[in-house]
């Protein structure tokens, strides 16, 4: 299992990337985790992503940085680590390569148009409030297959 925290991985992105927009940084640490799960058969983290209704959230990540628009490296510099592997920077360079110039409001509508946030929010109204999780299993069986 993971030995990072969520935290790490947001550090990670906000090192390489720059201050951004709270909601893009969850898309990018929730594709980060997909990824990982496709090519690394492991999750990077182990805290659960929840299924927002502005697409996939991190709740113990969102309880640091609560209240701002933008975070920066700074955020997290009390709660991570720093001990990610070559491998896990890897996979999350991939994705910061491949999803990093998109508007966070472009990651959300993805995110939004793919099963497992799809599933997770399968019973709730479009702007409804949502605690569902967006569970390891549907993430590594849609992703692996597109």
């Amino acid at each position: 299992m993971a030995n990072l925290t969520v935290a790490d991985v947001a550090k990670y992105i906000l090192d390489n990337k720059g201050i951004m927009s709270a909601m893009k940084l969850h898309k990018l640490v929730y594709y980060s985790q997909a990824w990982s799960l496709v090519w690394d058969d492991e999750p990077l983290f182990e805290d659960a992503i929840e299924a927002w209704a502005n697409g996939p959230v991190v709740r113990s990540l969102y309880n640091i940085h609560k209240g701002m628009y933008q975070v920066s490296s700074a955020t997290f510099a009390n709660s991570a680590k720093n001990d990610l592997s070559e491998n896990q920077k890897d996979t999350i360079d991939t994705v910061i390569e491949a999803y990093s110039e998109k508007s966070a409001q472009w990651l959300s509508d993805q995110t939004h148009l793919e099963n497992p946030w799809i599933i997770a929010r399968s019973d709730l109204a479009d702007n409804e409030r949502g605690e569902k999780v967006i569970t390891l299993e549907n993430m590594a069986e849609y992703y692996s297959s597109i």
